[in-house]
Protein backbone atom coordinates (compact mmCIF):
# COMPACT_ATOMS: atom_id res chain seq x y z
CA UNK A 1 0.00 0.00 0.00
CA UNK A 2 1.28 3.44 -0.96
CA UNK A 3 -0.19 6.07 1.33
CA UNK A 4 -1.06 9.65 0.41
CA UNK A 5 2.42 10.79 1.43
CA UNK A 6 4.12 8.32 -0.92
CA UNK A 7 5.29 5.92 1.80
CA UNK A 8 5.19 2.21 0.91
CA UNK A 9 3.73 -0.29 3.40
CA UNK A 10 4.16 -4.03 2.79
CA UNK A 11 1.28 -6.07 4.17
CA UNK A 12 1.10 -9.87 4.25
CA UNK A 13 3.56 -12.68 3.58
CA UNK A 14 4.12 -12.02 -0.13
CA UNK A 15 2.11 -15.00 -1.37
CA UNK A 16 -0.16 -14.55 -4.40
CA UNK A 17 -2.18 -12.68 -5.29
CA UNK A 18 -0.06 -9.55 -4.91
CA UNK A 19 -1.83 -6.22 -5.17
CA UNK A 20 -0.49 -2.68 -5.06
CA UNK A 21 -2.83 0.07 -3.80
CA UNK A 22 -2.31 3.81 -3.81
CA UNK A 23 -4.30 6.26 -1.71
CA UNK A 24 -4.40 9.70 -3.30
CA UNK A 25 -6.10 11.51 -0.41
CA UNK A 26 -4.90 11.91 3.18
CA UNK A 27 -8.50 12.13 4.37
CA UNK A 28 -9.19 8.69 2.92
CA UNK A 29 -6.72 7.15 5.36
CA UNK A 30 -9.01 8.23 8.20
CA UNK A 31 -12.35 7.43 6.57
CA UNK A 32 -11.13 3.95 5.64
CA UNK A 33 -10.20 3.31 9.25
CA UNK A 34 -13.47 4.66 10.66
CA UNK A 35 -15.95 3.05 8.26
CA UNK A 36 -14.22 0.74 5.77
CA UNK A 37 -17.48 -0.90 4.65
CA UNK A 38 -18.63 2.38 3.12
CA UNK A 39 -15.41 4.31 2.58
CA UNK A 40 -13.58 1.63 0.58
CA UNK A 41 -16.22 1.56 -2.15
CA UNK A 42 -16.48 5.35 -2.18
CA UNK A 43 -12.70 5.77 -2.45
CA UNK A 44 -12.52 3.32 -5.35
CA UNK A 45 -15.52 4.91 -7.06
CA UNK A 46 -14.03 8.42 -6.76
CA UNK A 47 -10.50 7.41 -7.78
CA UNK A 48 -9.00 8.03 -4.33
CA UNK A 49 -8.10 4.33 -4.02
CA UNK A 50 -6.16 3.26 -7.10
CA UNK A 51 -5.23 -0.34 -7.98
CA UNK A 52 -1.74 0.04 -9.49
CA UNK A 53 -0.97 -3.69 -9.71
CA UNK A 54 -3.34 -6.62 -9.58
CA UNK A 55 -7.12 -6.23 -9.75
CA UNK A 56 -9.96 -5.03 -7.59
CA UNK A 57 -11.20 -8.62 -7.40
CA UNK A 58 -7.82 -9.84 -6.07
CA UNK A 59 -7.72 -7.06 -3.48
CA UNK A 60 -11.21 -7.70 -2.09
CA UNK A 61 -10.65 -11.45 -2.25
CA UNK A 62 -7.55 -11.10 -0.04
CA UNK A 63 -9.56 -9.12 2.49
CA UNK A 64 -12.40 -11.64 2.48
CA UNK A 65 -10.08 -14.64 2.83
CA UNK A 66 -8.37 -13.02 5.81
CA UNK A 67 -11.71 -12.18 7.45
CA UNK A 68 -13.14 -15.64 6.79
CA UNK A 69 -16.77 -16.27 7.65
CA UNK A 70 -16.61 -14.95 11.21
CA UNK A 71 -14.24 -11.99 10.98
CA UNK A 72 -15.35 -8.60 12.23
CA UNK A 73 -13.75 -5.17 12.24
CA UNK A 74 -14.10 -4.11 15.87
CA UNK A 75 -15.02 -0.44 15.36
CA UNK A 76 -17.71 -0.92 12.65
CA UNK A 77 -19.00 -3.90 14.64
CA UNK A 78 -19.48 -1.61 17.62
CA UNK A 79 -21.44 0.84 15.46
CA UNK A 80 -23.55 -2.03 14.15
CA UNK A 81 -24.39 -3.16 17.68
CA UNK A 82 -25.60 0.34 18.57
CA UNK A 83 -27.80 0.39 15.46
CA UNK A 84 -29.11 -3.16 15.70
CA UNK A 85 -32.46 -2.06 17.05
CA UNK A 86 -33.01 0.47 14.25
CA UNK A 87 -34.55 -1.94 11.78
CA UNK A 88 -35.12 -0.78 8.22
CA UNK A 89 -38.64 0.53 7.62
CA UNK A 90 -40.16 0.51 4.14
CA UNK A 91 -43.51 2.33 3.81
CA UNK A 92 -45.11 2.27 0.37
CA UNK A 93 -43.95 5.76 -0.69
CA UNK A 94 -40.36 5.12 0.30
CA UNK A 95 -40.42 1.65 -1.26
CA UNK A 96 -41.44 3.14 -4.62
CA UNK A 97 -38.65 5.73 -4.43
CA UNK A 98 -36.05 3.12 -3.49
CA UNK A 99 -37.07 0.87 -6.38
CA UNK A 100 -36.89 3.75 -8.85
CA UNK A 101 -33.28 4.51 -7.82
CA UNK A 102 -32.04 1.21 -9.22
CA UNK A 103 -34.65 -0.39 -11.45
CA UNK A 104 -35.81 2.68 -13.37
CA UNK A 105 -32.52 3.09 -15.18
CA UNK A 106 -33.13 2.85 -18.94
CA UNK A 107 -34.05 -0.71 -19.87
CA UNK A 108 -31.24 -0.82 -22.43
CA UNK A 109 -28.68 -0.56 -19.62
CA UNK A 110 -29.65 -3.97 -18.24
CA UNK A 111 -29.22 -5.58 -21.64
CA UNK A 112 -25.49 -5.05 -21.16
CA UNK A 113 -25.08 -7.76 -18.51
CA UNK A 114 -28.34 -9.69 -18.01
CA UNK A 115 -29.49 -12.72 -19.98
CA UNK A 116 -31.99 -12.38 -22.82
CA UNK A 117 -34.93 -12.86 -20.43
CA UNK A 118 -33.63 -10.15 -18.04
CA UNK A 119 -33.56 -12.37 -14.99
CA UNK A 120 -32.01 -10.08 -12.37
CA UNK A 121 -31.62 -12.68 -9.63
CA UNK A 122 -29.59 -15.76 -8.79
CA UNK A 123 -29.37 -18.29 -11.62
CA UNK A 124 -29.25 -22.05 -11.08
CA UNK A 125 -26.17 -23.79 -12.48
CA UNK A 126 -26.94 -27.48 -12.90
CA UNK A 127 -23.55 -27.82 -14.59
CA UNK A 128 -20.39 -25.71 -14.27
CA UNK A 129 -20.43 -25.19 -18.02
CA UNK A 130 -23.94 -23.76 -18.17
CA UNK A 131 -24.24 -20.43 -19.93
CA UNK A 132 -25.97 -17.59 -18.09
CA UNK A 133 -29.01 -18.06 -20.36
CA UNK A 134 -29.19 -21.78 -19.58
CA UNK A 135 -28.71 -21.23 -15.85
CA UNK A 136 -31.52 -18.68 -15.72
CA UNK A 137 -33.77 -21.09 -17.61
CA UNK A 138 -32.81 -23.72 -15.03
CA UNK A 139 -33.82 -21.31 -12.25
CA UNK A 140 -37.28 -20.70 -13.66
CA UNK A 141 -37.80 -24.44 -14.11
CA UNK A 142 -36.58 -25.12 -10.56
CA UNK A 143 -39.04 -22.58 -9.16
CA UNK A 144 -41.93 -23.90 -11.25
CA UNK A 145 -41.27 -27.40 -9.93
CA UNK A 146 -41.48 -26.19 -6.34
CA UNK A 147 -44.73 -24.35 -7.04
CA UNK A 148 -46.34 -27.69 -7.97
CA UNK A 149 -48.08 -26.40 -11.08
CA UNK A 150 -49.89 -29.68 -11.58
CA UNK A 151 -52.82 -28.34 -13.64
CA UNK A 152 -53.46 -25.39 -15.97
CA UNK A 153 -55.43 -22.36 -14.84
CA UNK A 154 -53.85 -21.99 -11.41
CA UNK A 155 -53.94 -18.38 -10.23
CA UNK A 156 -50.35 -17.29 -9.58
CA UNK A 157 -49.14 -14.06 -7.98
CA UNK A 158 -45.58 -12.95 -8.76
CA UNK A 159 -44.56 -10.39 -6.10
CA UNK A 160 -41.78 -8.22 -7.53
CA UNK A 161 -42.20 -9.44 -11.10
CA UNK A 162 -39.23 -7.58 -12.60
CA UNK A 163 -39.23 -7.53 -16.41
CA UNK A 164 -41.87 -10.24 -16.55
CA UNK A 165 -39.78 -13.27 -17.49
CA UNK A 166 -40.90 -15.64 -14.74
CA UNK A 167 -44.58 -14.70 -15.03
CA UNK A 168 -44.53 -15.28 -18.79
CA UNK A 169 -42.68 -18.58 -18.36
CA UNK A 170 -45.28 -19.89 -15.90
CA UNK A 171 -48.12 -18.84 -18.19
CA UNK A 172 -46.59 -20.11 -21.43
CA UNK A 173 -45.13 -23.39 -20.18
CA UNK A 174 -47.66 -24.41 -17.51
CA UNK A 175 -50.89 -22.67 -18.46
CA UNK A 176 -50.99 -20.61 -15.28
CA UNK A 177 -53.02 -17.41 -14.92
CA UNK A 178 -50.42 -14.97 -13.61
CA UNK A 179 -50.58 -11.55 -12.00
CA UNK A 180 -47.24 -9.78 -11.65
CA UNK A 181 -46.77 -6.71 -9.46
CA UNK A 182 -43.86 -4.27 -9.51
CA UNK A 183 -43.08 -0.78 -8.24
CA UNK A 184 -40.80 0.03 -11.18
CA UNK A 185 -42.36 2.05 -14.00
CA UNK A 186 -39.66 0.89 -16.43
CA UNK A 187 -40.15 -2.77 -15.56
CA UNK A 188 -43.93 -2.42 -15.76
CA UNK A 189 -43.78 -0.82 -19.20
CA UNK A 190 -41.39 -3.48 -20.49
CA UNK A 191 -43.43 -6.35 -18.99
CA UNK A 192 -46.69 -5.13 -20.49
CA UNK A 193 -45.10 -4.98 -23.93
CA UNK A 194 -43.83 -8.54 -23.53
CA UNK A 195 -47.26 -9.76 -22.40
CA UNK A 196 -48.91 -8.15 -25.43
CA UNK A 197 -46.57 -10.11 -27.71
CA UNK A 198 -46.89 -13.41 -25.83
CA UNK A 199 -49.14 -16.27 -27.02
CA UNK A 200 -50.23 -16.52 -23.38
CA UNK A 201 -50.84 -12.79 -23.07
CA UNK A 202 -54.50 -13.25 -22.15
CA UNK A 203 -53.37 -15.13 -19.02
CA UNK A 204 -50.74 -12.61 -17.86
CA UNK A 205 -51.24 -9.15 -16.42
CA UNK A 206 -48.81 -6.79 -14.75
CA UNK A 207 -49.78 -4.22 -12.17
CA UNK A 208 -47.80 -1.14 -11.19
CA UNK A 209 -48.23 -1.00 -7.44
CA UNK A 210 -47.45 -2.43 -4.03
CA UNK A 211 -48.29 -6.00 -3.07
CA UNK A 212 -49.81 -4.66 0.14
CA UNK A 213 -52.66 -3.11 -1.86
CA UNK A 214 -53.66 -6.29 -3.72
CA UNK A 215 -57.02 -7.98 -3.22
CA UNK A 216 -58.27 -11.52 -3.79
CA UNK A 217 -56.61 -14.90 -3.27
CA UNK A 218 -54.12 -16.90 -5.32
CA UNK A 219 -53.40 -20.61 -5.65
CA UNK A 220 -49.67 -19.98 -5.87
CA UNK A 221 -47.54 -17.05 -4.73
CA UNK A 222 -43.91 -16.61 -5.76
CA UNK A 223 -41.45 -13.85 -4.93
CA UNK A 224 -37.94 -13.82 -6.38
CA UNK A 225 -35.35 -11.21 -5.36
CA UNK A 226 -37.91 -8.88 -3.79
CA UNK A 227 -37.76 -9.80 -0.09
CA UNK A 228 -34.35 -8.09 0.18
CA UNK A 229 -36.23 -4.79 -0.32
CA UNK A 230 -38.94 -5.37 2.29
CA UNK A 231 -36.94 -4.10 5.28
CA UNK A 232 -36.49 -5.96 8.56
CA UNK A 233 -39.21 -3.98 10.29
CA UNK A 234 -41.71 -5.12 7.63
CA UNK A 235 -41.03 -8.87 7.61
CA UNK A 236 -44.06 -9.67 9.80
CA UNK A 237 -46.27 -7.43 7.65
CA UNK A 238 -45.01 -9.17 4.50
CA UNK A 239 -45.83 -12.69 5.69
CA UNK A 240 -49.15 -11.60 7.19
CA UNK A 241 -50.22 -10.12 3.85
CA UNK A 242 -48.98 -13.19 1.95
CA UNK A 243 -51.01 -15.39 4.29
CA UNK A 244 -54.11 -13.33 3.48
CA UNK A 245 -53.50 -13.54 -0.29
CA UNK A 246 -52.72 -17.28 -0.39
CA UNK A 247 -55.61 -19.71 -0.87
CA UNK A 248 -56.23 -22.21 1.92
CA UNK A 249 -54.75 -25.04 -0.18
CA UNK A 250 -52.18 -22.79 -1.87
CA UNK A 251 -48.40 -23.05 -2.11
CA UNK A 252 -45.90 -20.19 -1.91
CA UNK A 253 -42.21 -19.86 -2.65
CA UNK A 254 -39.82 -17.19 -1.43
CA UNK A 255 -36.43 -16.83 -3.18
CA UNK A 256 -34.11 -14.37 -1.43
CA UNK A 257 -30.54 -13.50 -0.58
CA UNK A 258 -29.74 -14.20 3.06
CA UNK A 259 -26.99 -14.61 5.63
CA UNK A 260 -25.90 -18.01 6.92
CA UNK A 261 -24.86 -16.53 10.28
CA UNK A 262 -26.41 -14.23 12.87
CA UNK A 263 -28.47 -11.18 11.82
CA UNK A 264 -26.44 -8.21 10.60
CA UNK A 265 -26.99 -5.02 8.61
CA UNK A 266 -26.41 -4.94 4.86
CA UNK A 267 -23.11 -3.57 3.56
CA UNK A 268 -23.38 0.24 3.82
CA UNK A 269 -21.96 0.88 0.33
CA UNK A 270 -24.58 -1.39 -1.25
CA UNK A 271 -27.37 0.25 0.71
CA UNK A 272 -26.29 3.81 -0.05
CA UNK A 273 -25.37 3.56 -3.74
CA UNK A 274 -26.92 0.41 -5.21
CA UNK A 275 -30.06 -0.68 -3.34
CA UNK A 276 -31.39 2.03 -1.01
CA UNK A 277 -33.71 0.60 1.60
CA UNK A 278 -32.48 -2.95 1.07
CA UNK A 279 -31.56 -5.34 3.86
CA UNK A 280 -30.50 -8.98 4.03
CA UNK A 281 -32.15 -11.43 6.43
CA UNK A 282 -30.70 -14.32 8.33
CA UNK A 283 -32.92 -17.39 8.30
CA UNK A 284 -33.61 -16.92 12.02
CA UNK A 285 -35.23 -13.56 11.22
CA UNK A 286 -37.34 -15.07 8.43
CA UNK A 287 -38.63 -17.94 10.56
CA UNK A 288 -39.42 -15.73 13.54
CA UNK A 289 -41.46 -13.38 11.33
CA UNK A 290 -43.26 -16.14 9.42
CA UNK A 291 -44.19 -18.52 12.24
CA UNK A 292 -46.77 -16.30 14.04
CA UNK A 293 -48.74 -15.76 10.80
CA UNK A 294 -49.89 -19.36 10.50
CA UNK A 295 -47.87 -20.11 7.38
CA UNK A 296 -46.12 -23.49 7.45
CA UNK A 297 -42.61 -23.92 6.06
CA UNK A 298 -42.64 -27.09 3.99
CA UNK A 299 -39.25 -26.97 2.26
CA UNK A 300 -36.01 -24.97 2.42
CA UNK A 301 -33.09 -25.16 0.00
CA UNK A 302 -29.83 -23.24 0.31
CA UNK A 303 -28.18 -22.23 -2.98
CA UNK A 304 -24.55 -21.69 -2.05
CA UNK A 305 -22.30 -20.67 -4.93
CA UNK A 306 -24.95 -20.19 -7.60
CA UNK A 307 -25.13 -16.43 -7.07
CA UNK A 308 -21.34 -16.12 -7.10
CA UNK A 309 -21.35 -17.69 -10.56
CA UNK A 310 -24.24 -15.47 -11.65
CA UNK A 311 -22.40 -12.34 -10.53
CA UNK A 312 -19.24 -13.52 -12.29
CA UNK A 313 -21.16 -13.68 -15.57
CA UNK A 314 -22.73 -10.26 -14.98
CA UNK A 315 -19.38 -8.68 -14.07
CA UNK A 316 -17.61 -10.03 -17.16
CA UNK A 317 -20.38 -8.89 -19.47
CA UNK A 318 -20.52 -5.46 -17.85
CA UNK A 319 -16.75 -4.88 -17.93
CA UNK A 320 -16.56 -6.03 -21.55
CA UNK A 321 -18.68 -2.98 -22.41
CA UNK A 322 -17.30 -0.65 -19.73
CA UNK A 323 -16.08 1.91 -22.27
CA UNK A 324 -19.57 2.21 -23.78
CA UNK A 325 -21.14 2.56 -20.33
CA UNK A 326 -18.55 5.18 -19.41
CA UNK A 327 -19.40 7.25 -22.47
CA UNK A 328 -23.02 7.48 -21.31
CA UNK A 329 -22.84 7.45 -17.50
CA UNK A 330 -19.26 8.43 -16.67
CA UNK A 331 -16.29 6.66 -15.10
CA UNK A 332 -17.55 7.02 -11.53
CA UNK A 333 -20.70 5.09 -12.44
CA UNK A 334 -18.65 2.30 -14.04
CA UNK A 335 -16.41 2.03 -10.96
CA UNK A 336 -19.47 1.97 -8.68
CA UNK A 337 -21.03 -0.94 -10.56
CA UNK A 338 -17.73 -2.81 -10.81
CA UNK A 339 -17.27 -2.53 -7.05
CA UNK A 340 -20.85 -3.73 -6.52
CA UNK A 341 -20.39 -6.81 -8.71
CA UNK A 342 -17.02 -7.75 -7.21
CA UNK A 343 -18.03 -7.15 -3.59
CA UNK A 344 -21.19 -9.23 -3.90
CA UNK A 345 -19.52 -12.10 -5.75
CA UNK A 346 -16.84 -12.39 -3.11
CA UNK A 347 -19.49 -12.19 -0.39
CA UNK A 348 -20.99 -15.41 -1.76
CA UNK A 349 -17.63 -17.12 -2.29
CA UNK A 350 -15.82 -16.17 0.92
CA UNK A 351 -18.25 -14.72 3.44
CA UNK A 352 -21.73 -15.68 4.69
CA UNK A 353 -23.98 -14.65 1.78
CA UNK A 354 -26.40 -17.35 0.58
CA UNK A 355 -29.59 -17.63 -1.41
CA UNK A 356 -32.48 -19.56 0.10
CA UNK A 357 -35.67 -20.88 -1.46
CA UNK A 358 -38.41 -21.39 1.12
CA UNK A 359 -41.65 -23.16 0.24
CA UNK A 360 -44.64 -22.51 2.51
CA UNK A 361 -48.33 -23.32 2.72
CA UNK A 362 -51.38 -22.56 4.86
CA UNK A 363 -52.42 -26.19 5.09
CA UNK A 364 -50.27 -29.16 6.09
CA UNK A 365 -51.82 -31.15 3.22
CA UNK A 366 -51.32 -28.57 0.46
CA UNK A 367 -48.05 -29.98 -0.90
CA UNK A 368 -47.44 -33.65 -1.83
CA UNK A 369 -46.05 -35.90 0.88
CA UNK A 370 -42.56 -36.30 -0.62
CA UNK A 371 -40.30 -34.08 -2.73
CA UNK A 372 -40.46 -36.44 -5.71
CA UNK A 373 -42.94 -34.19 -7.53
CA UNK A 374 -40.28 -31.45 -7.71
CA UNK A 375 -37.65 -33.56 -9.45
CA UNK A 376 -40.27 -35.31 -11.62
CA UNK A 377 -41.72 -32.05 -12.92
CA UNK A 378 -38.29 -30.47 -13.34
CA UNK A 379 -37.03 -33.39 -15.43
CA UNK A 380 -40.24 -33.34 -17.48
CA UNK A 381 -39.99 -29.60 -18.11
CA UNK A 382 -36.33 -29.97 -19.04
CA UNK A 383 -37.17 -32.72 -21.53
CA UNK A 384 -39.92 -30.65 -23.14
CA UNK A 385 -37.57 -27.65 -23.37
CA UNK A 386 -34.90 -29.72 -25.12
CA UNK A 387 -37.45 -31.16 -27.53
CA UNK A 388 -38.71 -27.66 -28.29
CA UNK A 389 -35.19 -26.44 -29.08
CA UNK A 390 -34.56 -29.46 -31.34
Amino acid sequence: MIDAGGRVHDVGDGSPAKVTLRLTSKASEYTLAINPGLAMGEAYMDGRLVIEAGTLYEFLDVLARNFGTHGRNSWPALLARFGRGLKQSNPIGRARKNVAHHYDLPSEFYEIFLDEDRQYSCAYFRDAGDSLEQAQQNKKRHIAAKLCLDRPGLRVLDVGSGWGGLALYLAEEFGADVTGVTLSTEQHRFSEARAAASPAGDRVRFELGDYRNLEGTFDRIVSVGMFEHVGKRNYAEFFTRIHELLAEDGIGLLHSIGYSDTPAPINPFIQKYIFPGADIPSLSEVFSALEPTGLLVTDVEILRLHYAETLRHWRKRFMAQASEVKSVYGEQFVRMWEFYFVLCEIGFRRRTNIVFQMQFTRSVNAAPLTRDYMSDLERSAQFLHLVGRA
